[in-house]
This record gives C-alpha cells, sequence and structure tokens, in this order.
C-alpha cells in the first residue's frame, strides 16, 4: 500500500486547510485510515480516523475544528482543518491499517502562524 499525502502549506491562524491521502496498491475492504501528526519537538499524535464503515474518531484538541472524510471510490481520505491554531502546527502524516499491518505515507508540513 502506497499513501500520498498533500494539501500541507502556511496559513495565519482562524483559517482553512484541507489535506489529501490517495491510497494505491493493494487496498482491503476493512480497513482504518487515519491522520497523524508530529509538532516540533514532539511525538506523533493521533488526529483523526475513519473506518470502512465510516465511524470516525478524533483527538480532543481538534474536534468540532478538524473532519475527516473517504470517497471510497478513489481511495482517497481527507481532512478539512479549520479554525487552525499556530498549536496545529506539525508535520501531518497519513496513515493506512488493514489486515494486521500498518503504512505510513509521507509527511506533509502545516505552519499556521499567529
Amino acid at each position: 500500500v502506497q499513501l500520498q499525502a498533500s494539501g500541507g502549506g502556511l496559513v495565519q491562524a482562524g483559517g482553512s486547510l484541507r489535506l489529501s491521502c490517495a491510497a494505491s496498491g493493494s487496498i482491503y475492504v476493512e480497513n482504518v485510515m487515519g491522520w497523524y501528526r508530529q509538532p516540533p519537538g514532539k511525538q506523533v499524535e493521533l488526529v483523526a480516523t475513519i473506518t470502512s464503515s465510516g465511524f470516525t474518531d478524533y483527538a480532543g484538541s481538534v474536534k468540532g475544528r478538524f473532519t475527516i472524510s473517504d470517497n471510497i471510490d478513489e481511495n482517497t481520505v481527507y481532512l478539512d482543518m479549520n479554525s487552525l491554531k499556530p498549536e496545529d502546527t506539525a508535520v501531518y502524516y497519513c496513515r493506512a491499517d488493514q489486515n494486521g499491518r500498518t503504512y505510513w505515507g509521507q509527511g506533509t508540513q502545516v505552519t499556521v502562524s499567529s
């Protein structure tokens, strides 16, 4: 499975960005897709996940501001980020979990200026 993330950039506080993660290769019907992030000097943390049945879960710090969604036909997962804060600055990674294995995409930098 290959994951290609895109959509990062520089935005002012209060602004919005949409991240995309295109999956290719052996995509299972049953999987969990997610977005994780690594703030500067910190460890990787969960942002949001979505199951193949559409169940979503969010970190408390982004709940109500971020929305994860998918387009199954295009094997793409999105992360819509609104009301961005400087503390959302991080490298964002796409991740897929299926059949007992975990796959990571390359990171995309999101920088929120105050």
